[in-house]
Parts: C-alpha cells; structure tokens; sequence
C-alpha cells in the first residue's frame, strides 16, 4: 500500500521560515509529478508548488520568491521551504503525489494524497 507522510509543521512567527517534507513509501516504480497544497479554514484547498519528475516547479502567485519545491528521487521525497512567512500562510499543508506502484497484486497509476500537515504562523 503506498503512504504519503508529511512532517515539518508547526508554529512559526511572521517572517519565519519552516521546511516542510513528504516521504513516499509502498512498492513504487516510480512518482511523476509532486506537490503541495494548502486548505485554510473554511477556504477549498489550492495548489502551493508543484515539482516533475525532471525537476521543473510551479508555484501559486502568492507564494512565489518566499517558498521553494524540491524532490530527492532516490529517496522518494519531496521538500517545501517556506521563507518570510505571513499569517495568511496559515493552513493545513498537504502532500500529492501521481504514484505507479504495485497495489493489490497489480501494477497501477494512481493520486495520492498525504494525512495533511498544520502550518501556522502567528506572533
């Protein structure tokens, strides 16, 4: 069975900085696409960075310059640094991963979602 586990959260005060990371574990081929999304109270959950399989990165417009998405492939990770960070940046993080792996005796291509990680910063 594969698993997304986020670690990393916390509170933080504004103008701080948090390192965010989400292991992928199961029998994995192989992840293509990774990424970080956020939902804060009573708002849909939105897209923070996303990161290839080839390293390329794309950013929210209210992120971009303060965080930054990478992934460690031989180790099935991916990273969010989140610099200068404001109240607004307060929510549960999520990790998403499109995931080719052995579940249930077959091989398949599938989402998956990490349980979520809570950020909040606040003096």
């Amino acid at each position: 069975q594969v698993q997304l586990v986020e670690s990393g959260g916390g509170l933080v005060q504004p103008g701080g900085s948090l390192r965010l990371s989400c292991v992928a574990s199961g029998r994995i081929f192989s992840i293509a696409g990774m990424g970080w999304y956020r939902q804060a109270p009573g708002k849909q959950r939105e897209l923070v960075a996303g990161i290839t399989s080839g390293s390329r990165t794309n950013y929210s417009d209210s992120v971009k310059g303060r965080f930054t998405i990478s992934r460690d492939n031989a180790k099935n990770t991916v990273y969010l640094q989140m610099n200068s960070l404001k109240p607004e940046d307060t929510a549960v993080y999520y990790c998403n991963a499109d995931i080719v792996a052995i579940t249930s005796g077959r091989v398949g291509a599938d989402e998956y979602w990490g349980q979520g990680t809570q950020v909040t910063v606040s003096s």
